[in-house]
């Protein structure tokens, strides 16, 4: 009776100790997943490492365009930087993500969240961004062109562009004609079939030439397939987008083209942003837009057009200043129809001129003390 009394008690002891060990085992991951989630340390620590805003940017230039690999590479490099880590942006390049056409309404949609694109692409839709790429107008320089943009937007404050966050604007400035037959004179293109966009198909049509509205993604294969004659654009086209591949002429008329292009955020992704990552997206915009965005298509134009004469034997032509003022004299009236279609608008037309005039004043050679690029005397 004794052994068989110690060995219950030894069995009570046995199990009573098991079962407290289960029960600390059981306890312990509860324990571990409260600390996790729960508490002074954690917080302190997500306050630290502060959170990450992700975007996407959807443009339509090829992946070796500078757009590409100098701008927008070049930008949400220097967001990231002067933020920690915390802006992250994935490009979407070569219309993967949306078409020129399209990106503007695809930001405003949510789409993207931020967009490249030019306002051209979508005519109509941005009437008083017209004033900018008026004919008649000559800028200096692509420079000059963008900071007149630029400036010109902050004064006029155009509702149409309201809808989004606009980070800042750039411009092509002058543009050329890119030929397969040469054009010397106004009887020349008398007729030819020329790719253009926006504001440039009533330009080209009262010049006496055959204008068809399409983007520059299609321009060099409706040339090769000829589809068209020539093509409206700022030089860089040459050899960014291969055009002097089925081009053999270039005609210089810098009174005739220039194209404004926008970087623009979607207004709910803006809105939610800290207001310490707002200031970083203002203070790298104005720095980047003078440092690199305004005279990107400068550098990309003189390099396109000594490449293409080296290269691929494409012939310059120049106006002579006679045959210049036939042009002009023609396609001026287009600036008064623009005023009246402002007026028509509710809106001040003549106003939104003159303060464009005068910007690009401001920045005409000589004595731009403050801008036109290199090209400064």
């Amino acid at each position: 009776m004794k052994m068989k009394h110690v060995l219950f008690i030894l069995a009570a002891l046995f199990l009573l100790l098991a079962g407290c060990a289960a029960e600390e085992d059981a306890e312990t991951p509860a324990d571990d997943a409260a600390d996790e989630t729960v508490g002074e340390p954690v917080e302190e620590e997500a306050a630290a490492e502060g959170e990450i805003y992700e975007f996407s940017l959807a443009h339509f230039f090829p992946a070796t365009h500078p757009a590409e690999t100098e701008l927008v590479q070049g930008w949400a490099d220097a967001l990231y930087e002067e933020s920690g880590g915390r802006i992250v942006i994935t490009s979407y390049y070569g219309g993967n993500l949306l078409k020129g056409n399209e990106i503007y309404e695809g930001v405003v949609s949510g789409i993207a969240d931020i967009g490249l694109s030019a306002f051209f692409y979508t005519r109509g839709r941005f009437p008083v961004m017209e004033v900018f790429e008026l004919p008649g107008i000559i800028y200096e320089d692509s420079y000059a062109a963008s900071k007149v943009a630029w400036e010109g937007i902050k004064e006029l404050q155009p509702a149409e562009v309201q809808d989004t966050e606009l980070m800042f604007v750039l411009a092509t400035g002058p543009g050329d004609l890119f030929t397969r037959e040469p054009v010397r004179s106004l009887e020349d293109l008398q007729g030819m079939k020329i790719r253009v966009a926006g504001i440039n198909v009533e330009t080209l049509a009262l010049l006496g030439a055959d204008p068809l509205a399409m983007d520059q993604s299609e321009a060099y294969e409706a040339l090769m397939r000829g589809m068209v004659e020539g093509n409206l654009a700022p030089v860089e086209v040459l050899q960014g987008w291969s055009q002097a591949e089925v081009t053999d002429y270039v005609t210089m008329t810098p009174f005739l083209y220039n194209a404004v292009f926008f970087v623009t955020m979607n207004q709910q992704k803006w809105d939610a942003l800290p207001a310490d990552l707002q200031d970083i997206f203002l203070a790298v915009n104005e720095r980047f837009l003078t440092e690199v965005a305004a005279g990107l298509w400068d550098m990309q134009n003189e390099r396109a057009l000594a490449w293409a004469v080296e290269e691929t034997g494409q012939e310059v032509i120049t106006l002579s200043p006679e045959e210049q003022a036939r042009w002009i004299e023609i396609i001026e009236p287009l600036q008064q129809d623009f005023v009246d279609r402002m007026n028509e608008l509710g809106l001040p037309g003549q106003e939104i001129l003159d303060t464009v005039k005068r910007l690009s004043e401001e920045y005409k050679l000589p004595g731009c003390e403050d801008g036109c690029g290199d090209t400064c005397s």
